[in-house]
Formats: C-alpha cells, sequence, structure tokens
C-alpha cells in the first residue's frame, strides 16, 4: 500500500474509536472517514498544482462539494 495511502488509513482508525459500536458500524464509519482524508489530502495536492490555472483553491472547493465533504 502506498505510504501516503497508509498514513492517512492510520489516522482514520484514529478518528473511530473502537468498542462503542458494532463491527459493521465502524467499518462503516472508518470507510466513511478514510474517504474523506483521501478527498482532502487529493484537494491539497491539486490547489497547489492548478494554482496557475484557475483560482486559488477552486480546485478544492470543486472536488469537495462534488463529494459532499465539508473543509
Amino acid at each position: 500500500m502506498n505510504k501516503r495511502i497508509q498514513e492517512l488509513a492510520d489516522k482514520a482508525k484514529l478518528s473511530v474509536p473502537p468498542g462503542i459500536m458494532g463491527v459493521d458500524q465502524w467499518v462503516e464509519a472508518y470507510n466513511e472517514e478514510l474517504a474523506k482524508l483521501i478527498i482532502q489530502d487529493c484537494g491539497i495536492a491539486l490547489n497547489t498544482m492548478l494554482r496557475d490555472m484557475i483560482s486559488r483553491g477552486h480546485a478544492y472547493d470543486l472536488i469537495q462539494q462534488h463529494f459532499g465533504v465539508d473543509k
């Protein structure tokens, strides 16, 4: 697994406390948190790459809006 993806996976695990929900609920919450972190990371990368092509931050905002992820 890509090192950055693994870092995000570890961060997602820390964000979803174990033991307060069933396994299926935990997996769903973990998957949602991991997806959110990946989308945010993509937005950060795109913001840097596209800053000269469109207004700064606009690509990031569009990606977040498309996936329904809050800042």
